[in-house]
């Protein structure tokens, strides 16, 4: 199978995508793989705004119609703004991962932990040995 990994985006081994929106302030959804394999998205619990995460912690999850997904922080610092569109339209995860489908922005401590995560190139290489 085949997957959208658009190439401007960083990737965790978790599956969740970071975008770089400037002054250290990321965009974060789930890939379009793991869009593609959790099944139909029924509800999003999204973390708190203002709250401050560390990353690797998880206030936020994607449930499905089979299961439940916690969404990993792939960064440390402050929710600045969540998607409110997907408390009446989760399905925008499965149908727009990337575009409509994100879930949530974090203001970064630093930037160091975002230049970690995986790169496109890396992240289809990781895609390949779990397949």
């Amino acid at each position: 199978m085949s997957y959208n990994i658009p190439e401007k985006l960083r990737f965790k081994d978790t599956h969740e995508w970071v975008e770089d929106l400037g002054n250290n302030t990321y965009r974060v959804g789930i890939s379009d793989y793991a869009s593609k394999h959790i099944g139909d998205v029924t509800f999003v619990e999204l973390p708190e705004l203002d709250s401050s995460v560390e990353a690797g912690d998880t206030e936020c999850v994607v449930e499905t119609v089979k299961s439940s997904e916690d969404i990993f922080f792939p960064v440390s610092g402050t929710i600045t703004a969540v998607n409110e569109d997907l408390e009446d339209a989760p399905e925008n995860v499965n149908d727009d991962c990337y575009g409509e489908g994100w879930l949530f922005e974090i203001k970064a401590d630093d930037s160091k932990a975002f230049n970690e995560l995986m790169s496109a190139t890396e992240y289809a290489a990781f895609l390949e040995e779990q397949e």
